[in-house]
């Protein structure tokens, strides 16, 4: 993962109370429309994704966490023309 530690996402979101797992999306892959009872983060690590948090767009760069809250209708799209890689957690209690 071009420039992103997984070992060390992983241990700096267990601190917060976050699972960490991985997400492989090819281009052009869509989720659209979800909601999660608990917070949410996303950090990309390869490619590029487009976030839309409650309307919002958001276009996060390899290594740029981003926190989608708890009731947020929230879609993730790979915008790119190469398969996307994108930490994801949520928070303790899901």
């Amino acid at each position: 993962m071009a420039g992103v530690s997984r070992s060390t996402v992983h241990n700096d979101w267990a601190a917060r109370g976050f699972s960490c797992d991985l997400w492989v999306d090819p281009p052009g892959q869509r989720w659209e429309d979800f909601v999660h009872a608990v917070d949410e983060l996303l950090m990309p690590v390869e490619g590029q994704l487009e976030v839309e948090i409650d309307g919002d767009l958001h276009r996060p760069r390899v290594g740029e966490e981003l926190l989608i809250p708890a009731g947020a209708h929230h879609s993730v799209r790979n915008i790119g023309p190469v398969t996307a890689r994108w930490l994801y957690g949520y928070a303790s209690g899901s």
